[in-house]
């Protein structure tokens, strides 16, 4: 799996959490499940910042 793939794969993970967290605070849902959406949107955040990074270092060296 290429770099470019991790880093597309991340960031569209962050997205889907995102509009999935959107869409349950739109209808009213769980407080409990956005909070873990909430939650998870930000550990995939910073997953996808390390790939980012890691890609950027990689293609430096």
């Amino acid at each position: 799996m290429s770099s470019n793939t991790l880093v597309l794969v991340a960031c569209l993970a962050v997205a889907v959490v995102l509009f999935l967290g959107l869409i349950n605070m739109m209808r009213g849902g769980s407080a409990n499940l956005s909070q873990r959406l909430m939650r998870l949107r930000v550990l995939l955040q910073f997953l996808a910042i390390i790939f980012i990074m890691g890609v950027v270092w990689w293609r430096s060296a």
